[in-house]
C-alpha cells in the first residue's frame, strides 16, 4: 500500500484528489495539510511514502520547503502538483528535490501516473511540460546561466521582481543583478525587446 499525503490550500482541491487516489486499490490518503510550514509535522505524524505537494500556499510556500524536506526525508517521493506551469516553477522543484512535477491543467489520471513513477524511483513530468521540453526550440538563451534564465523567464512572463526573488526564494536585488547581467549578455535593454527576441526566434519561455 502506498501512503500518500496531500498538502494543498484549497480543501475542495484536496478532495478531489483524494477521491481520486481513493479509487485506486493500492494507494491510501493517511495526512492532509493546507500550508506549507505545516509539512514538517505532517511528516512525522503520518510517516508516508509519497507527498503530494502544491507550490502556492500560506506559511512561505511549497517551494520553499522542497529542500528542507529532502534532507530529512530522503527516500520520501514528492510530486509537486501545481498551477504554475512556467519552466523556472519545474527546474527550481526538481534542482530542489521534487521527483515529479504535474500541472493542475492536465488529466487527473497523471496524478496516479505520477505517483506510480516516482515510487518505481523514476522522475516523472505531466504531458504539457514534457511536451515543450521536447519542442527543443532554438535556445536563445544559450549565454545564461541557469539562474539568469529562470530570472529572464519569469520576469518575461509578467513577474515583479518581488515576486521573482519570492518564487525563486532569493533576495530581491539577486534578482535585478541577474536581470542587470542577463540584458547585456543577449544585447538588449528591457524585458520588451528580450520578449520580441524570443517571439522573432521562435523561441519558448
Amino acid at each position: 500500500m502506498i501512503r500518500i499525503a496531500l498538502v494543498d490550500d484549497h480543501a475542495i482541491v484536496r478532495e478531489g484528489f483524494r477521491a481520486l487516489i481513493d479509487r485506486e486499490p493500492q494507494m491510501q490518503v493517511v495526512g492532509e495539510g493546507d500550508r506549507a510550514d505545516t509539512v514538517i509535522d505532517l511528516l512525522v505524524s503520518c510517516r508516508p511514502d509519497c507527498l503530494v505537494l502544491d507550490l502556492s500556499m500560506p506559511g512561505g510556500g511549497g517551494l520553499a520547503q522542497i529542500a528542507g524536506i529532502r534532507r530529512g526525508w530522503p527516500t520520501l517521493s514528492i510530486v509537486v502538483m501545481s498551477m504554475h506551469d512556467s519552466l523556472p516553477f519545474v527546474s527550481e522543484a526538481l534542482e530542489r528535490g521534487a521527483n515529479a512535477y504535474v500541472t493542475k491543467g492536465v488529466a487527473p489520471d497523471e496524478l496516479i501516473a505520477a505517483i506510480n513513477t516516482v515510487i518505481e524511483g523514476r522522475e516523472y513530468l505531466s504531458s504539457d511540460i514534457a511536451t515543450r521540453q521536447k519542442l527543443g526550440a532554438r535556445d536563445l538563451m544559450g549565454p545564461l546561466s541557469r539562474r539568469e534564465r529562470d530570472v529572464c523567464r519569469l520576469l518575461v512572463s509578467g513577474r515583479t521582481p518581488k515576486q521573482v526573488a519570492d518564487d525563486l526564494g532569493i533576495a530581491q536585488k539577486t534578482v535585478y543583478a541577474h536581470r542587470s547581467r542577463s540584458l547585456e549578455k543577449l544585447g538588449v535593454r528591457n524585458e520588451l525587446e528580450l520578449v520580441a527576441m524570443m517571439a522573432e526566434s521562435k523561441n519558448t519561455i
